[in-house]
């Protein structure tokens, strides 16, 4: 499997990406998509540190168009087709698209930002949870890289 590099400019959220601010996605940075392998790509956003274990998903974003920066403020919506062209399923909060970090008072939490390029266009509909992508995903992953950043209240 090749890598991909993932970057966010920061290290620590500022609120604007937060449920303090206008929860909205942050702009990410997608390095060594080798377009003759990766077809599309896919966001899992997810907080490993979350009291209910295995992770909170905090976003789900696949069949997006190969670019090599993510722009911020993804629309919630179950299909995007305008900053970037992408299919976006339900995060823990039991909604479409991005929902950024709200860690409970008094915590810092870590949010992982992993980026997978696929070799084909998944038959999966919006709304989808990570089960399903995860297995849609199965045998398909070319490329993958991650990133984290961090963010307390």
């Amino acid at each position: 499997m090749e890598s991909l590099t993932v970057k966010i400019s920061v290290l620590n959220l500022p609120d604007a990406y937060t449920c303090d601010g206008e929860d909205k996605s942050p702009e990410i940075d997608i390095g060594g998509v080798n377009t003759s392998l990766t077809k599309s790509l896919a966001i899992i956003c997810i907080d490993p540190d979350s009291p209910k274990g295995g992770g909170f998903i905090h976003w789900l974003a696949w069949n997006i168009e190969l670019v090599k920066l993510m722009p911020e403020k993804i629309p919630k919506t179950p299909e995007v087709t305008f900053p970037v062209k992408a299919v976006q399923g339900i995060n823990s909060f039991g909604r479409i698209g991005y929902n950024g970090p709200c860690p409970p008072r008094g915590q810092t939490h870590r949010y992982f930002f992993k980026v997978y390029g696929i070799d084909t266009v998944l038959s999966l509909p919006p709304g989808a949870d990570k089960n399903q992508l995860t297995k849609a995903m199965e045998g398909h992953v070319v490329q993958f890289g991650e990133t984290y950043v961090t963010y307390g209240r």
